[in-house]
């Protein structure tokens, strides 16, 4: 009996979409937290940090994707280069994180529209989010991949206009303020979790690439072209933001953008109000990509028998994976439930570090023991990039660990339960 195959429908473009979209929320809120740790100079410093880490992580990554083209991603890459254990340790943190990501942008999107609409609860945007967004993706990939596309070409669009609007009013004094780090280094090192939010989530355009058309000539495009994107609109919603509005008024604000633009122009302004509404299309685009790629995650570990196979079932006409599409979005919504979103933000952090490392040493070892093994794209600088990603994202967990270690410590925890539910596993495999 062969094994369910996912419908390739994807093309460049929709892997762009995809890879920005999984990420661009984390322009629209979140990152400005660091500043109350580093100051903009000290968040600056810890964006640059962060910036380093994703820009040598996507080009092995990207070389580990394009020879491995599975809808897997890490898992599939850890388990050529490990087995069976490295494939756990893979699969079980990529789905930690793209489990708890969503449910901290849902409460996002219910919180915002709250505030507008006081008549509708956070908790029951936040569920239909799920709703919604999980039925997209059961209908086709194609109406998945389209709907991101759109929304994320919306979302980036504004954050063009937001640029262009505040850029002639940046102040070098408000970004270079006294004391340009107000708790010392210790403070970038702080920073540093809420400098990856601006990246989170990159990684799991490889979770589609069984839907790519051309996977060994796409992937590449898709992924270069996203981290290229993303790194500008990284650093220029730090500095736009920042150097508009001084950091103390945007270090608990869910909002900082509009806030900058109402500095700039006024709170009533139609371009402000543009702002406030096209910003939901940031979340939007988040939580759907994210929770395309957590189902795309549950479905190739059911598919490995990691979890229950029942879960890689596809519908027989859309070519969809329904129940991993359910299960999800039913985890989501729990966890949602939770009111949770700083520890939520935290695990799912702390799971794409771990992605990070595993992916890093999937590539440095699959190069040394199947040097042969295809590789149309091939990274450049040899060793050097995953080793730097790998130190960078070590350090960066060393700082979610000091400012997180209960986070850290369920994480561990759940790791641990399910390294013993695996050997069970692994034990009844055997031959006998």
């Amino acid at each position: 009996m062969s094994s369910p195959a996912l419908k390739r429908v994807l093309r460049p473009v929709h892997l762009w979409s995809i890879a920005v979209g999984l990420v661009i929320s984390g322009d629209y809120f979140g990152w400005n937290y660091g500043l109350a740790q580093g100051g903009p100079v000290g968040m600056g410093v810890a964006t640059l940090a962060v910036t380093v880490l994703y820009a040598c992580f996507i080009f092995p990554y990207t070389e580990l994707s394009t020879a491995i083209p599975h809808s897997g991603g890490p898992f599939a890459f850890a388990q050529r280069a490990f087995g069976p254990w490295g494939a756990y340790l893979a699969g079980a943190a990529t789905l930690l994180e793209f489990l708890f990501a969503p449910p901290a942008i849902a409460r996002a999107i219910g919180s915002y529209v709250h505030f507008r609409v006081p008549a509708l609860p956070v908790d029951l945007v936040a569920v239909l989010a799920f709703v919604v967004f999980g039925l997209v993706n059961a209908v086709g990939v194609s109406v998945a991949a389209t709907f991101e596309l759109v929304v994320t070409v919306l979302a980036t669009f504004e954050l063009g206009l937001f640029f262009a609007l505040t850029g002639p009013h940046v102040s070098s004094a408000r970004l270079f303020a006294h004391p340009l780090l107000p708790h010392g280094w210790p403070g970038v090192f702080a920073a540093l979790p809420f400098a990856i939010w601006f990246y989170l989530g990159l990684e799991g355009v490889a979770m589609s690439a069984e839907e790519v058309v051309d996977p060994k000539r796409d992937i590449p495009r898709g992924y270069l072209a996203g981290i290229a994107t993303l790194v500008t609109l990284a650093l220029g919603t730090l500095v736009c933001t920042s150097g508009v509005v001084p950091w103390p008024e945007l270090v608990r604000d869910d909002s900082p953008l509009p806030r900058a633009l109402a500095r700039v122009l006024s709170p009533g302004h139609p371009m402000t109000h543009l702002m406030v509404y096209l910003g939901l299309l940031g979340l939007i685009a988040s939580v759907h990509g994210i929770v395309m790629g957590c189902s795309r995650q549950v479905f190739a570990l059911a598919r490995e028998g990691l979890l229950p196979r029942a879960l890689a079932a596809l519908h027989p006409r859309r070519h969809t994976p329904v129940r991993a599409i359910a299960v999800s979005a039913v985890i989501g919504i729990a966890a949602t439930l939770s009111g949770r979103t700083d520890a939520l933000i935290t695990l799912s952090v702390v799971g794409a570090l771990g992605v990070y490392v595993i992916s890093m040493a999937a590539t440095l070892r699959l190069r040394r023991t199947e040097p042969d093994l295809e590789r149309p794209f091939r990274a450049p600088g040899g060793r050097t990039l995953p080793l730097v990603a790998m130190a960078l994202s070590a350090v960066a967990f060393a700082s979610v660990s000091v400012a997180s270690p209960t986070v850290v410590a369920a994480f561990a925890g759940v790791l641990a339960a399910g390294a013993v539910a695996f050997r069970r596993r692994l034990a009844r495999s055997l031959p006998r």
